[in-house]
């Protein structure tokens, strides 16, 4: 089941998106909530009301009437948290290669994520920058998952239960304000905080079944050979895969969840595949060719996401119109 959040009007509603047409679920089943944030905390309970309406509508025993005039949105359009994995060994060794640093050994010793500004939420759409985010502007190709159920001190073993559905995630980067800021040891904040994008819609774990792998030696939970792309104006700049995750979901959630509650609505990204943003890119580019032509996001550029089960996701880079810099403001 693919769940999507839109808008009519200035309303927001809770669909299902089935062969290319949003069906509204609450005017299927008046007890389904007619929001995300709502329907998840009802828990399997509504998730299982949700597949029946979704079974009905494909099978043709529900004649529901679909949705015209809408905007698509972020699925979860106001997360109760957003955390931010490091999942991918590969990304991480080439960016501290490139550094001409080695790899950090803790890397292979437990998970580990940031809080980012759930806030700052997008889905397809513009992604409206300021000027001192063009200073190295970059995007990162992860997957994220949604909590389904509240938890706390979760196994990982078990940890894979809590997980509603999975997204496409960007999680867009100022590379500049990144490493200016974490040069004080804290961060990253003002170089994330402005936009981190999923979509196009939630789908559910039971789809993703036909492409589970086994977890990499010593790991435990679930893994996908999901196929990762990134394009940027048509082109296309990278390439990876769900299976390389070397950190699970449920090894992160695990994390995460020790002494704090989890809750419907949380948002997990994997952190970055190989080869999925700039900043390695052209950091692997120059370490083989001085000469290599480094590459960020402008004005105007449009990035494409997809991931094999999880959709598409597109997105317009855009200029807000001003001249405000708080780099500019450095004493």
């Amino acid at each position: 089941m693919k769940l999507v959040s839109y808008k009519t009007e200035d309303r927001e509603h809770l669909g299902v998106y089935v062969n290319g047409h949003i069906y509204n679920l609450n005017s299927c089943d008046k007890l389904i909530p007619d929001n995300m944030n709502e329907f998840l905390q009802g828990g399997e309970v509504l998730m299982e009301r949700a597949k029946k309406v979704d079974v009905q509508i494909k099978d043709g025993s529900l004649q529901a009437k679909e949705e015209i005039f809408y905007e698509i949105l972020a699925p979860v359009p106001h997360p109760t948290s957003c955390r931010d994995g490091y999942a991918f060994r590969q990304h991480v060794a080439a960016a501290r290669r490139n550094r001409k640093v080695d790899m950090i050994p803790q890397f292979d010793e437990y998970p580990i994520f940031y809080f980012t500004n759930h806030n700052a939420i997008q889905g397809t759409g513009e992604i409206e920058c300021m000027p001192d985010h063009f200073e190295k502007l970059d995007f990162e190709l992860e997957l994220a998952v949604v909590i389904g159920k509240k938890g706390r001190n979760i196994k990982a073993s078990e940890a894979d239960e809590y997980i509603a559905g999975y997204m496409v995630m960007n999680d867009m980067s100022a590379r500049t304000l990144q490493m200016e800021e974490m040069l004080l040891n804290l961060g990253p904040a003002k170089g994330k905080d402005f936009s981190t994008v999923i979509g196009p819609w939630l789908v559910t774990p039971d789809e993703l079944e036909q492409y589970k792998v086994a977890a990499k030696d010593g790991h435990t939970g679930n893994a996908y050979n999901l196929k990762m792309t990134c394009r940027v104006n048509g082109i296309e700049v990278s390439s990876g895969n769900a299976a390389d995750m070397d950190w699970t979901f449920a090894e992160i959630i695990e994390r995460c969840a020790y002494g704090v509650d989890i809750l419907p609505g949380d948002v997990i990204g994997s952190g970055t595949v190989g080869t999925g943003c700039f900043l390695e890119l052209n950091g692997t580019g120059l370490l083989n060719d001085p000469n290599y032509k480094t590459q960020w996001l402008q004005p105007g550029d449009v990035v494409e996401m997809e991931i094999t089960g999880l959709g598409a996701l597109t997105n317009t880079i855009t200029k807000a119109d001003t001249d405000f810099s708080i780099l500019k403001l450095k004493k």
